[in-house]
C-alpha cells in the first residue's frame, strides 16, 4: 500500500503538466505509467504543432475557428478559457520553463504555420516532431522535481471508490468519490492499493479499439473504461476523429501531419486528379472530418485502397528540412516524397469525447480529475480543430493540478477496503487475447467507423454483448497481467463508444450517420 497527495495516471503532456502544477504547490505527487518509460502515449507522435498566437490573432478569432470546426457543439466557457489562457501557459511551461526547441523564422521570432480550418497561421512547431520535442522537454522537468515520485511498469486495474471498495457499509450513502486505485506491478505481478487525496486520469486515447489507427499500442481506452466502471459520467464518445492522412501499406500506419497540406500539399486520386474542391470550398484545408470522408468516398468511387498526398512540387531541401521525420519514415518504406506522392488512408486518431469535466478538470466523481484526450472538456465539440489537443493538455493539466492541490486536507478520509481477491492464476492463451482484439477492432472499424448506419451499430452491440461475457470470464479467472487488463478495458470502451453512437440523435461532425437502405 502507498499513499500520496496527488496521484497522476499517465505521463503524456497533460499528466506531466498536472504533476508539475501540483508539485509546485508543495504537494507530494505520484506519477504512474504502464510502460517502462515515461515517453508513452500520443504526445510524442503529434507532428504538426501547438496553437500559440498569430501575428494578427485574437482569442475571439481562435474561438470562432474552434466553434466552426466543432460544428456548433463546443462548450463556449471552455473554448473561451482555452483561447485566453492557452498562450500564457505555453509561454510559462513550454517556452520559458522547459525551453522547447520550437522553430524560428529568420532565427528571431517563432515560426508560425497554418493548419486545416484555421483562419490564419498561429501554429508553432519543432520541424515535424513537435510532440516529441515537447514531451522530452517536459519529462526532463518532471524527473528533476523533488516532490514527484515516478512508477513505471504499473498498470491501473480499477479506481477505488466509496461505493465499490469501502468495507464501511454506510459509505454507500455518501456522494460518489474516488480515493485512489488498485494497481498491478507488472514486474512482480502483485496487485495493491494506492491511496490518494485526489486522482488525475491522464491515460490518453482509445485508438487501438479500431483496426486502423495513428495511436500507439498502449492507447487501449483504459481511462474511459475504469471511469465508466466507477460511475463517472462520460459523453460525446460518438465523436471519433479519423485523421485523413496516415501512410498506407499492408504492414503499419503512421501519421502524415496536416501540416503537409497546410504547407501546400495536394490530395490526388490514383489518376493524379485533385478532388477536395468537389467536396468543400476550403479544398485540402477543409475540416478533418470532411477530408477523411472525402478520401473515403473517393476510394469507394475509384475502387482503390488509398489516395495520394503530393508535396513533390516543392523544393527538395525545403521538404527534407521541414518534414525530416515524415521524409525518413516514407523513405524507409520505399517512397521518396521529394519525387512521388504519398499513399494515404484515414485512420482513427482522436476521441473528441471522454470523461466529462468542468473548467478545472473535475469529473462527476469527487476527488477524481481527468485531463488530456481521456477527458471531455467541451473544447472539441463534434470535431477537433487541428493542434488544439496539446494546448488543451497544458491548460487543463495546469488547472487540474492547481485545483487538486488547493483542495488537499491535513486528514483525508481513506476507508478500510476489501483486499484484492487473487484468482486461479492460470495463464490466458495469448492467441485468444489476439483473436478477441481482432474481433473488437474489425467490428469497430466496419460498424462504428468513418460512416455509420443504425443497422451496423445494432449489429456491433449484439456482437459486443457476447464478446464481453467471454472476456469478463477470462478476466475473473486468469492471472492478472497488463494484456488481460487492456483487453477488458478495450472491450468496455468499445461498448461505451457504440452505446453513445447509437443514442446520438443527429449526424454531426465526426459522427456521420448514413440512412440504412
Amino acid at each position: 500500500m502507498k499513499k500520496t497527495d496527488i496521484l497522476v495516471i499517465g505521463s503524456g503532456l497533460a499528466g506531466i503538466t498536472a504533476a508539475l502544477a501540483a508539485a509546485d504547490e508543495g504537494k507530494q505527487v505520484l506519477v504512474i505509467t504502464k510502460l517502462d518509460t515515461l515517453l508513452s502515449g500520443n504526445t510524442q507522435y503529434a507532428q504538426g504543432g501547438i496553437i500559440y498566437k498569430g501575428l494578427e490573432d485574437t482569442p475571439e478569432k481562435l474561438a470562432k475557428d474552434i466553434h466552426v470546426a466543432g460544428v456548433g457543439h463546443c462548450w463556449a466557457p471552455a473554448v473561451d478559457q482555452l483561447c485566453h489562457l492557452g498562450p500564457q501557459l505555453v509561454d510559462k511551461y513550454l517556452i520559458d520553463r522547459c525551453k522547447v526547441d520550437f522553430d524560428l523564422f529568420d532565427g528571431k521570432r517563432l515560426d508560425l504555420t497554418e493548419e486545416g480550418a484555421h483562419s490564419l497561421p498561429r501554429i508553432i512547431h519543432s520541424k515535424d516532431k513537435t510532440g516529441l520535442s515537447i514531451h522530452q522537454a517536459v519529462i526532463a522537468e518532471l524527473t528533476k522535481h523533488p516532490n514527484i515520485e515516478i512508477l513505471t511498469d504499473h498498470t491501473v486495474v480499477d479506481l477505488l471508490t466509496l461505493a465499490h471498495h469501502s468495507r464501511n457499509s454506510v459509505d454507500i450513502y455518501e456522494k460518489p468519490a474516488c480515493f485512489g486505485v488498485f494497481v498491478l506491478d507488472d514486474k512482480s505481478g502483485d496487485v495493491y492499493p494506492i491511496f490518494a487525496q485526489h486522482t488525475i486520469l491522464a491515460t490518453g486515447g482509445l485508438g487501438q479499439i479500431y483496426k486502423h489507427t495513428s495511436n500507439p499500442d498502449e492507447a487501449t481506452g483504459d481511462g474511459i473504461a475504469i471511469a465508466w466502471r466507477a460511475g463517472a459520467r462520460c459523453f460525446n464518445l460518438q465523436y471519433i476523429q479519423f485523421h485523413p492522412t496516415t501512410f498506407y501499406n499492408q504492414i503499419d500506419r503512421f501519421l502524415i501531419s496536416e501540416s503537409v497540406r497546410g504547407e501546400g500539399g495536394k490530395l490526388l486520386d490514383y489518376r493524379g486528379n485533385p478532388f477536395m474542391l468537389n467536396f468543400h470550398p476550403q479544398g485540402d484545408l477543409a475540416p478533418r472530418d470532411v477530408v477523411a470522408r472525402s478520401i473515403h468516398q473517393t476510394m469507394l468511387d475509384t475502387n482503390q485502397p488509398c489516395v495520394y498526398l503530393d508535396l513533390s512540387f516543392k523544393d527538395s531541401e525545403w521538404i527534407k528540412n521541414r518534414f525530416p521525420t515524415i521524409y525518413k519514415n516514407c523513405a524507409s518504406r520505399g517512397i521518396d516524397i521529394c519525387k512521388q506522392p504519398i499513399p494515404v488512408v484515414p485512420a482513427a486518431h482522436y476521441s473528441c469525447g471522454g470523461i466529462g469535466v468542468n473548467l478545472n478538470g473535475r469529473t462527476s466523481l469527487q476527488r477524481l480529475y481527468a485531463v488530456g484526450e481521456v477527458s471531455c472538456t467541451g473544447i472539441h465539440g463534434a470535431n477537433r480543430l487541428a493542434s488544439t489537443s496539446l494546448l488543451e493538455a497544458v491548460v487543463w493539466g495546469h488547472l487540474a493540478g492547481k485545483d487538486a492541490s488547493a483542495n488537499c486536507t491535513a486528514n483525508p478520509y481513506y476507508p478500510p477496503i476489501y483486499e484484492w481477491e487473487k484468482r486461479d492464476q492460470f495463464d490466458v492463451d495469448p492467441t485468444l487475447i489476439a483473436q478477441d482484439w481482432m474481433n473488437i477492432k474489425n467490428t469497430m472499424w466496419n460498424y462504428v467507423g468513418l460512416i455509420r448506419t443504425k443497422q451496423r451499430l445494432h449489429r456491433a452491440r449484439t456482437i459486443f454483448r457476447h464478446l464481453q461475457t467471454e472476456i469478463e470470464q477470462f478476466y475473473q479467472q486468469a492471472k492478472i497481467t497488463r494484456s488481460i487488463i487492456q483487453l477488458r478495458n478495450g472491450m468496455q470502451t468499445a461498448i461505451a463508444v457504440t452505446n453513445d453512437t447509437l443514442e446520438a440523435r443527429e449526424s454531426r461532425g465526426a459522427h456521420f450517420l448514413k440512412e440504412s437502405k
